[in-house]
């Protein structure tokens, strides 16, 4: 079913109007489609060079917008929401993660944990529902989203039309890993920044 859904995506993304399949990927994608819309934000940008920085941009919108429908997903329809988190297997984990948010640490946490997830390839859906879930603050699941999803697809798209195919190349052999690391690296950075400014005051 993954390898079908994938090529499909891949196939629209050579479509006339591949950017209205874009917007369509990466908003149900945040909150429950299966297939990031990386698979089709690099062949478009490598096609379409010009058009970079419109990719870059209807990707992330849509995939914050779709994050957000995740989270009233999550808020208001409990039953499906759990029913997307047991398909991804993290149902079992929403107790713990409610229990940790009690204390400061715990908001922290998440808050890094919402970041990785909007990064890497972590499956973001699975933190948006789970953010509605426990009722994370919405503007602060907002923005964290729109810096996360925004950083990692300026990435892909930048990358895709500075090195095109030796960046697709890359993605497929080394893509996860690279993202992962990136991504843990930038967290780790913005806590130095958080925990410096804390001591100082």
């Amino acid at each position: 079913m993954f390898n079908t859904l994938y090529k499909k995506c891949l196939n629209l993304a050579s479509h006339r109007s591949s950017k209205y399949y874009l917007a369509l990927v990466s908003f149900i994608e945040s909150s429950f489609f299966p297939i990031p819309p990386d698979v089709m934000v690099i062949p478009m940008v490598i096609s379409k060079k010009k058009d970079f920085i419109k990719i870059f941009v209807i990707t992330t919108l849509f995939s914050v917008m779709g994050g957000m429908l995740g989270y009233l997903i999550g808020a208001f329809f409990f039953d499906f929401g759990t029913q997307i988190m047991n398909f991804y297997g993290y149902d079992g984990k929403l107790l713990d993660i409610k229990e940790n948010l009690i204390n400061s640490d715990g908001f922290y946490a998440w808050l890094g944990i919402l970041f990785l997830a909007g990064f890497t390839p972590l499956p973001y859906k699975v933190f948006t529902i789970a953010s509605g879930l426990i009722g994370f603050n919405f503007f602060v699941f907002f923005l964290i989203s729109l810096i996360s999803r925004g950083l990692r697809f300026f990435i892909v798209s930048y990358l895709s039309y500075r090195f095109g195919d030796l960046f697709t190349k890359f993605m497929n052999e080394h893509g996860s890993k690279w993202f992962t690391i990136i991504g843990i690296l930038i967290f780790m950075i913005g806590l130095l920044i958080y925990l410096i400014l804390k001591f100082n005051d």
